[in-house]
């Protein structure tokens, strides 16, 4: 990819949602701190969904920018109180990292690129598109590609990795998202969010690391039930936005 020189500065927020990740947080933050772009202040935001463990100890010991929800949200409900900080503090970027350490931060700069290049409002990292690094287990490759084939199929457009949380939105996303965004298993239902808006997507190659605490949420049976309930979802969302006239305010 050429990169274009950015001729402003840019604010970048980087969106960590965290639930039970005291074993991780502590040295993702560490790295983020060492991390330099040009032309680019980045701000870290850990986002603590009600942690049984001392994720929100191990939070404080290395930040005091954080958002502490009083009641757990999920995981749609973490991200998006992140991204409404940064509408509300008019950041021209936000980027969401997983507090698990499976996101390289390495390729934060390959992530924007794309939105400073103005190519696209929302990019995504995407694991099968080199299959390079931590690929998942098979349940789940399984389940990813069904929803490459649901999207094809309503949307007429090819996400790899639809369930990818390593992502960035610009300015025009935030306002759609901080209006509206799906709650318990977001990723895949906002591509339909985003597209139904005329919002340009663009999917680039990253390298996944295993997870290095905790436990996913997605597990054996619990897949079954998450790629039901994940459809249900997104064809409610396409529906009715279709009905709306692609209005994002559902």
């Amino acid at each position: 990819m050429v990169k274009t020189e950015i001729n402003k500065h840019i604010k970048l927020l980087i969106v960590i949602p965290c639930y039970n990740e005291e074993e991780s947080i502590g040295n993702l933050l560490q790295s983020l701190q060492s991390l330099s772009l040009p032309n680019v202040s980045i701000t870290a935001l850990p986002v603590n969904d009600c942690s049984k463990d001392n994720t929100l100890s191990v939070i404080r010991k290395h930040t005091s920018t954080y958002l502490n929800l009083p009641v757990n949200l999920g995981i749609g409900g973490a991200v998006q109180s992140g991204y409404k900080y940064a509408y509300k503090n008019k950041f021209d970027i936000a980027i969401q990292l997983d507090g698990d350490g499976q996101h390289p931060i390495n390729e934060i700069q390959n992530l924007i690129q794309p939105i400073l290049n103005n190519e696209a409002d929302v990019v995504i990292g995407s694991r099968f598109i080199t299959k390079q690094g931590f690929q998942s287990s098979t349940l789940r490759r399984t389940g990813i590609k069904y929803f490459k084939n649901l999207n094809r199929l309503l949307l007429g457009i090819t996400i790899t990795d639809s369930t990818s949380g390593f992502r960035a939105l610009n300015i025009k996303a935030l306002e759609i998202v901080n209006d509206y965004y799906p709650d318990e298993y977001p990723e895949p239902e906002a591509i339909v969010l985003y597209h139904l808006n005329n919002l340009k997507i663009k999917e680039i190659p990253v390298v996944m690391h295993e997870r290095q605490g905790g436990q996913s949420s997605i597990r054996s049976f619990g897949s079954i039930y998450y790629m039901m309930k994940v459809t249900l979802g997104i064809l409610f969302i396409y529906l009715r936005l279709k009905l709306n006239g692609k209005r994002h305010t559902l």
